[in-house]
């Protein structure tokens, strides 16, 4: 398993960091285009995410319902909610694929700039991209790549509250209520998404090297625009397109 991760997916992200160094050698710039490249790879997958987060996020006063009315029952339950989400034609866990699908990708980040950063070993190059000999940890004149970064790590939690924030604003009028009627369930989860995601982001970020937190930013910043710019679309439309079984239907 560990040798197919490696020739699948490691040595190639490894091959592409190496690769883009050699043309330009600054290990910030080479981690913004392979973030733009990879978000380029995922863009069909986020897109259908995002849509399902949104309609997942309209449906939620109808699913708070169910619970208090079958509250007794959690056969019944169950039962009601995957109808109501056939009904509406969402898929629950075409949300959750791009993360699952990014998961590795992450991973394999993590350990190539850890052997890019750290050992400088080159020995899975292909035959094609020529050896640096040595990376330049530095990038942006100030930002030492190798070492953890509190700046780094606050401006990743802070793009993740801009995707979360514009997540939750871009409601449609259909689904908004007064203040006083938001259900429970939906705020504490608003809540969730605003503060508990953005400060782990920052714990977890203070402890990782500055080039991955670097990168989780830039991936959280396209990611939020991508958002913006599928949720507008949607609302100019008047309509979100629909989740079948994990396939974008208009």
């Amino acid at each position: 398993m560990k040798a197919l991760f490696t020739t699948l997916i490691y040595q190639p992200i490894f091959n592409i960091f190496v690769g883009f160094y050699w043309l330009i050698p600054d290990m910030g710039v080479v981690i913004l285009l392979v973030t733009i490249l990879s978000k380029i790879l995922l863009y069909p997958l986020t897109t259908k995410s995002i849509k399902a987060q949104r309609s997942l996020t309209e449906l939620q006063p109808k699913l708070e319902e169910l619970k208090k009315q079958y509250k007794d029952d959690q056969t019944k339950m169950a039962a009601e909610t995957m109808k109501l989400y056939r009904e509406h034609k969402i898929n629950p866990l075409s949300s959750c694929l791009p993360i699952l699908i990014q998961l590795p990708i992450f991973i394999a980040l993590y350990w190539v700039l850890e052997s890019v950063l750290k050992s400088g070993q080159f020995d899975l190059l292909y035959p094609f991209i020529k050896n640096p000999g040595t990376i330049k940890t530095v990038t942006f004149g100030f930002l030492d790549l190798h070492q953890p970064s509190i700046v780094m790590a606050v401006l990743a939690g802070a793009a993740q509250y801009w995707q979360a924030r514009s997540m939750i604003n871009k409601k449609s009028p259909t689904s908004v209520k007064a203040p006083g009627e938001e259900n429970n369930m939906s705020a504490m989860m608003n809540k969730q998404m605003l503060y508990f995601m953005p400060a782990m982001t920052v714990i977890v970020g203070w402890q990782l090297s500055a080039g991955l937190t670097l990168y989780w930013f830039f991936s959280t910043v396209l990611t939020a625009l991508q958002q913006e710019y599928i949720l507008r679309r949607s609302t100019s439309s008047g309509k979100l397109d629909k989740v079948i079984e994990g396939k974008i239907v208009s």
